[in-house]
């Protein structure tokens, strides 16, 4: 089971965090992701932390503005989301899958990010 947190209204230029808290317990290692659908749009990748934490991925849109990272315990991962732009207003969802690949087997219920103009 994943639980987002973090998501919230801000104005454009603010910070967010998010966090997603995994539970329960893992039978192989897995990384963590975060996606988010805007209104009217497809759910699109936003960032991707692997099992070691040593890999990271982030669509282009977002490099240099979000952080992804993980807690020791390899449980929670954060978004930390700077200099945010009206449109990176979405629903954030957080996902978990196998670290070998980039499927996605568990979803979180998501959080919302609105950032004012």
């Amino acid at each position: 089971q994943l639980v987002e947190s973090g998501g919230g209204l801000v104005q454009a230029g603010g910070s967010l965090r998010l966090s997603c808290a995994a539970s329960g317990r893992a039978s192989s290692p897995y990384a963590m992701a975060w996606f988010r659908q805007a209104p009217g749009k497809e759910r699109e990748f936003v960032a991707r932390i692997s099992w070691s934490g040593g890999t990271t991925d982030y669509v282009d849109s977002v490099k240099g503005r979000f952080t992804i990272s993980r807690d020791g315990a390899k449980n929670t991962a954060l978004l930390q989301m700077n200099s945010l732009k009206p449109e990176d207003t979405a629903v954030y969802y957080c996902a978990t899958g196998p670290d070998a690949t980039r499927s996605y087997t568990t979803w979180g219920q998501g959080t919302q990010v609105t950032v004012s103009s």
